[in-house]
């Protein structure tokens, strides 16, 4: 099990804290792009708990694996690797529950990659794939209790900065063959306020208009997302037209894919929520 060193003890909480203490440092120095030392945290967790340097990898990328679960960045030199127990899930909920811990270190990233210039790349969008269904009890609650989709959600300043990556984004993709069309695109959300059911109005290098919904995400390609009944139902209205952006890993290397209707044929669309009235 993830969570007993080859000595054959397990883990304490202390050293749970410990080890995630060093990985969240870690982490929010790839995110801000600072250089860092792997080697020194292993060593201080060596000397701090007195585990073996193998162990210390190992919970490492067992907290990757927690973070992906979370859709969150994880530190890309430890895989993600299943097997850990409910000590280190607990601890990582505490952690979220802290305001010095995962959460503020992002908040904090956050704001800072927000001032910073980046190019969106676009790539093709995911492949379905056929993955185990949760079974840990313990990681499914907690899943559910950060949910990915409800977090990017209420984030407005992450969806602001990702729109206004695409938009820049489609006004040089313009820029250089049909500037006439580039000066045309709009950020509407941003010049008349949400309810048009698109973020972005753009062209094709034909004149053809592109209503771009944006959704963005400090997530993998795969993290779940809302979409409004208003958004979906447009995307029926004028499936030649709509298009949606899908923005992610917006910290590190913002990438993007783009989804065209029918939408049902490339994502799973459950209802979330209903609109209650009173007759």
């Amino acid at each position: 099990m993830s969570d007993i060193d080859p000595t054959g003890t397990d883990w304490s909480e202390a050293e749970i804290q410990i080890v995630i203490s060093q990985y969240f440092s870690m982490l929010a120095h790839e995110i801000a792009n600072e250089p860092y030392i792997k080697a020194q945290h292993n060593r201080f967790v060596q000397e701090a708990t007195g585990r073996s340097k193998g162990s210390i990898e190992f919970k490492f990328q067992n907290i990757s694996a927690v973070l992906n679960k979370l859709s969150f960045p994880w530190i890309a030199g430890y895989k993600p690797m299943s097997n850990y127990q409910g000590a280190l899930l607990g601890a990582i909920e505490s952690a979220f529950k802290n305001q010095r811990g995962l959460l503020g270190i992002f908040e904090t990233q956050i704001q800072r990659g927000f001032s910073e210039e980046k190019a969106l790349y676009i790539e093709a969008p995911p492949q379905a794939q056929h993955t185990d269904v949760i079974k840990n009890e313990a990681l499914e609650r907690l899943v559910k209790k950060f949910d990915p989709a409800a977090r990017d959600a209420r984030n407005r300043a992450l969806g602001r900065k990702g729109e206004e990556l695409v938009y820049q984004y489609e006004c040089a993709r313009l820029g250089s063959e049909r500037p006439d069309l580039a000066r045309k695109v709009r950020w509407v959300s941003e010049e008349d306020g949400d309810g048009a059911g698109y973020d972005i109005l753009s062209f094709d290098l034909a004149g053809k208009e592109r209503l771009i919904e944006v959704k963005t995400t400090i997530g993998h390609q795969t993290t779940p997302f809302y979409i409004s009944s208003n958004e979906f139902e447009l995307s029926q209205e004028r499936p030649d037209q709509f298009c949606l952006m899908r923005v992610f890993d917006f910290l590190k290397l913002p990438r993007a894919f783009e989804l065209q209707p029918p939408l049902s044929e490339s994502l799973i669309l459950r209802p979330q929520s209903y609109r209650a009235a009173f007759q």
